[in-house]
């Protein structure tokens, strides 16, 4: 599983003009589901977010997790993540997992957020999405979160 984050100050996903998530401070999470991936990555990566300590505290450093700085999450598919530019001009999404394994994974990661006390909105699943962000650093990370099996 491929997660890229986000540190904005506030975000929103649409779908057909209709926002469908939005957030203020916090990370907006892409989720990149790959073959192999299962429920335990998307238990880990989901813990592994809030826990990150990517938020800065009054001396200017990254010192504080999502819970301490007060943010939350939005979480968006992103097959595309799970794309290989190795060869030639076009991707190659031969790592990406089915949607139909995909999409539910993608909503234990929200899922297991907002168990921990996050709001966690979504995008919509296999929809043309439009993200609109406000990078605030800016701050980005890649996670990759391997199958344990």
């Amino acid at each position: 599983m491929r997660l890229v984050l986000q540190r904005v100050s506030e975000a929103a996903v649409s779908v057909d003009g209709e926002v469908v998530g939005e957030i203020g401070r916090g990370l907006v999470v892409l989720v990149g589901v790959e073959r192999g991936d299962g429920a335990a990555e998307a238990v880990k990566a989901a813990a592994k977010l809030a826990g990150l300590r990517v938020f800065e505290d009054a001396a200017g450093a990254m010192n504080l997790d999502a819970r301490a700085a007060g943010a939350d999450f939005l979480v968006v598919s992103n097959f595309t993540l799970a794309g290989s530019l190795a060869k030639g001009r076009r991707p190659s999404f031969d790592r990406a997992a089915r949607p139909e394994e995909a999409e539910p994974l993608v909503e234990v990661v929200a899922e297991e957020l907002r168990e921990i006390g996050f709001a966690a909105p979504t995008g919509r699943f296999r929809a043309h999405m439009m993200l609109a962000l406000v990078n605030d650093g800016p701050v980005t990370f890649v996670l990759d979160v391997q199958p344990s099996g």
